[in-house]
């Protein structure tokens, strides 16, 4: 395979997005700072990131061709095996583009090692050249990230990185029947989060972590999760005459699945890695399987 572009895929800052709805930059700030805000915070980030993207296009340039994608068309961009993708970005932006790579390498690139964990980020501005000669020369090491799949009844599929929502757009209480290993229930909740062992940091770890608070649990209770299997948990279940709560949580283990049919008449939706946008709608009518997807996307490592 020989690689003859790269492809740098980035993400509005704040800032940006905060102009884009306040049209410049200084009614921006003076909304930000009458309403108690830090604006400074702001312009800092910005700055940071696109110092830090200005390094890596320069870098980059020096070794191979490269264009610039942002991340809202990445939904619909072809890519090409002949591509190499380089993000740069929060953590929750490779678990968006993850999911469109087509087994693309990704060589993602933490331009704020002060802001973000970078979990999903191994490298840096300055060491991530090292893993573009690597992919160029086929001799890179990787990281390969499974993905949770959602596939409804209709052949609407979803996949995630980190970790699936099933619930309701709003407030209320999502309704639905769950069905494991030959046991159903009816639920009334805020919803079910369907996390890999990738997002098992994310979100699924707050549930953990309410669940210790409550209870006076230490954190060196929290369980072991493997690549091969999917972990769920079910957020504020309510029992009722109508409702069950014992299928609350747990691990659905690799070739196995769980079954959740919708029971709202509407705004049912099922939504991955945390981005609302990226969603299936899930009312009344809608059964969804999820399980663990055959699959992966290639993540390089330093």
């Amino acid at each position: 395979m020989s690689i003859e572009y790269a492809i740098i895929i980035k993400n509005k800052t704040r800032l940006e997005s905060l102009v884009e709805r306040f049209n410049t930059k200084a009614q921006a700030q003076f909304y930000i700072e009458k309403s108690g805000g830090n604006f400074q915070e702001y312009t800092e980030e910005h700055e940071k990131f696109y110092q830090s993207f200005v390094e890596v296009q320069t870098r980059l340039s020096k070794i191979i061709k490269n264009k610039i994608v942002e991340r809202e068309f990445i939904s619909s961009y072809i890519f090409s095996e002949n591509n190499l993708i380089v993000v740069v970005g929060q953590d929750g932006l490779v678990a968006n583009v993850a999911k469109y790579s087509k087994n693309i390498p990704i060589i993602a690139v933490n331009p704020d090692k002060e802001r973000y964990d970078g979990i999903l980020l191994p490298f840096n501005t300055k060491n991530f050249v090292k893993g573009v000669n690597a992919v160029i020369n086929e001799n890179f090491k990787v990281k390969k990230m499974k993905f949770a799949e959602a596939v409804l009844n209709d052949g609407q599929r979803l996949l995630a990185v980190n970790d699936l929502f099933v619930g309701i757009s709003s407030h209320s209480s999502a309704r639905y029947k769950i069905i494991l290993d030959g046991k159903e229930e009816i639920h009334s909740s805020s919803g079910i989060i369907v996390s890999t062992k990738t997002g098992s940091t994310g979100w699924l770890s707050s549930i953990f972590n309410m669940a210790f608070g409550v209870l006076g649990l230490e954190k060196s209770d929290y369980p072991e999760f493997s690549e091969d299997d999917l972990y769920f948990a079910v957020r504020e279940p309510f029992k009722s005459k109508r409702t069950q709560t014992e299928i609350c949580g747990g691990m659905i283990e690799r070739g196995n699945k769980i079954t959740i049919e919708s029971l709202m008449p509407n705004n049912g939706f099922i939504f991955s890695d945390g981005i609302e946008q990226d969603f299936l709608q899930f009312n009344s009518g809608s059964t969804a399987e999820i399980r663990l997807s055959e699959e992966e996307a290639v993540l390089v490592i330093n």
